[in-house]
């Protein structure tokens, strides 16, 4: 990828040389930015153009500086013009940084000419270096900004600071500050009855692939349930865990949750699976999506839904909210999306 990268940087030196003529462009001022990585960082003083390296960085930067991308990491379907704004879908292709979708489109990138590239979400042992190294090769400041579910206030705080965006990052940060509040206060009413529910998330196309506890896709799963998938080498992609029906057995989860894509629809005529006995009971249900899943794919801000329609799922004697009303009051919010009662509707298909 580094040889790559600096072919094209190499060739946009050239060709910017031949054309510069005798005009020189008035130097950009820049300030210092300490990145949740240690790294002091200069970046314009005045950030208008920014890209991110995928899509979860996407969904954070979409609700408060959605105008300001240059490109999206990966294209959208076509169901996710209910749900967003029109502008998003006809952005740039540019591709992801870190991820099993392909390679980011360095060429793409640099041609896009963004002032700033945002990476968001946990950081691996790499990023610092691998941030460091693309800007040295770029001349283009990456940063990144650390974001968990119970951190995701201070990252929109974060981000509204260095884009200028404070009023709106300071709005997506208490709805995130508050409903994380409640949420954890509603969990320790249900610890304190011993009334958390043994759960299993499971993905694929056969089901047999599971977000362990302590994998950074399983936060939400572990804040609202006790996760049975236990392993010893929790596999840090979002597919997950692979294990066998023998192993779903011996956990025996009181419920379980289909990812969007998995095989939600083949599970009832499963006679496999008609021997877990959660199935058996009928505690399976799958994850709402639109535009991306609710808890998971990928572990953005939109878990925040995740967290909300499981508490109402799974303990709905200790639910103080309307789950319509918080995920209109999301949709409206991150999205600009009108929620209709059909389009909630549909939104909750197999949910419950």
């Amino acid at each position: 990828m580094k040889r790559k990268l600096l072919c094209i940087v190499l060739m946009f030196a050239l060709l910017l040389c031949g054309c510069s003529g005798d005009s020189e462009a008035a130097p950009q001022s820049t300030e210092a930015f300490v990145d949740s990585t240690g790294r002091s960082v200069q970046v314009p003083a005045k950030i208008e153009r920014i890209a991110v390296t995928g899509p979860l960085s996407q969904i954070y930067i979409l609700p408060l500086a959605g105008d300001m991308l240059v490109g999206v990491s990966n294209a959208y379907a076509e169901n996710a013009a209910l749900y967003l704004p029109s502008y998003i879908l006809e952005k740039t292709e540019i591709g992801q940084l870190y991820g099993g979708k392909g390679e980011m489109d360095l060429e793409a990138l640099l041609a896009a000419a963004p002032d700033v590239v945002i990476d968001i979400g946990e950081p691996k042992k790499t990023t610092a270096d691998d941030l460091t190294a693309l800007t040295e090769q770029t001349g283009i400041p990456f940063i990144h900004i650390d974001a968990t579910v119970a951190t995701a206030p201070a990252a929109y705080r974060t981000l509204g600071k260095l884009l200028g965006r404070e009023e709106k990052a300071e709005e997506l940060a208490r709805w995130c500050e508050n409903t994380y509040a409640n949420i954890s206060a509603m969990m320790e009413q249900v610890d304190a009855d011993n009334a958390r529910k043994r759960l299993l998330y499971c993905l694929g196309d056969t089901g047999t692939y599971v977000l362990a506890e302590g994998s950074f896709h399983a936060e939400t799963v572990n804040m609202m349930s006790s996760n049975v998938a236990i392993v010893e080498d929790v596999v840090s992609s979002g597919t997950g865990n692979e294990v066998d029906l023998e192993q779903i057995l011996l956990w025996d989860p009181e419920v379980i949750i289909f990812a969007p894509d998995s095989c939600y629809e083949d599970i009832a005529l499963s006679p496999q699976w008609q021997s877990v006995g959660a199935v058996a009971r009928g505690n399976f249900y799958k994850t709402p999506t639109g535009p991306y899943g609710w808890l998971s794919s990928p572990p953005a801000v939109q878990r925040y839904l995740g967290m909300l329609w499981l508490g109402q799922l799974l303990y709905p004697q200790y639910t103080e909210y309307d789950l319509q009303e918080e995920v209109t009051a999301y949709y409206k919010l991150f999205y600009g999306c009108e929620l209709t009662d059909e389009m909630y509707q549909h939104l909750m298909n197999n949910a419950f």
